[in-house]
């Protein structure tokens, strides 16, 4: 821990440059701060990110590899795409954030805890309210089945977590983000580390190096700032089949 900066709560300090994160463990970078919407947007501006338990300090990451899916070619198999053609689940936008947070947090494991604290469910929604924070919802009916939320700068989205309440339901999120982000003009979405089960819906590794360039281009573009209520519209699942 001795390498890393202590970021002050009370004033924006710089975020020192990410190849100076550690490799053990891999990417945590600074430690402290606060969870300001300033302090939020540089950091997701530089590739990092806030993760940390509830007895912890604010800790932040970007580590190498880093995880990504290219909007136009998630991987959705034949089975999965038959179910889809007869699914008559609906998809919204930033209809229910905190709801979807909260679903996040759920403890996954019996006598699991949780990294999305009441303190990350608060400043999040905070980005949400400035327009920057987004999240995509799938419902039968009224109910809500499944989601994922992210936060989106320029034409760079980052993918922070998602749930599921039915089978595919959090696999249905993420193809109606992709497709949407797609046509918008969005090439990445960070899904921050390596997961087994992410790669198999086409998410792809790519170094830290190549993934902060992407990220310094495409945050610089220009993009709506505000909720995607509207924009991205009600769709039924099977439509999009």
């Amino acid at each position: 821990m001795s390498r890393l900066k202590i970021l002050h709560p009370l004033r924006l300090d710089a975020f020192p440059a990410v190849d100076l994160a550690l490799q053990e463990p891999n990417g945590l970078l600074a430690m402290g701060g606060d969870l300001s919407v300033a302090r939020l947007l540089d950091a997701y501006r530089h590739g990092i990110f806030p993760w940390y338990s509830a007895d912890d300090p604010i800790l932040w990451w970007s580590p190498d590899p880093r995880m990504v899916f290219a909007t136009d070619r998630l991987h959705v198999p034949r089975r999965l795409q038959r179910w889809l053609r007869q699914c008559d689940w609906q998809i919204r936008a930033d209809h229910a954030f905190r709801d979807v947070m909260s679903a996040c947090a759920e403890p996954r494991d019996a006598g699991g805890g949780t990294w999305i604290t009441e303190e990350m469910l608060n400043a999040y929604n905070a980005l949400h309210n400035a327009g920057h924070a987004h999240s995509v919802e799938v419902y039968d009916g009224e109910i809500l089945l499944g989601g994922i939320y992210g936060v989106a700068i320029g034409r760079m989205f980052f993918g922070e977590s998602m749930f599921s309440r039915a089978t595919n339901a959090s696999k249905v999120a993420l193809i109606g983000l992709c497709r949407a982000l797609h046509a918008w003009g969005f090439a990445l979405l960070d899904a921050q580390v390596t997961s087994a089960h992410l790669q198999t819906l086409g998410a792809r590794e790519i170094s830290r190096r190549d993934f902060i360039a992407h990220v310094e281009d495409y945050v610089q573009r220009v993009d709506q700032i505000g909720h995607w209520r509207e924009r991205f519209g009600q769709h039924i699942v099977r439509d999009l089949f």
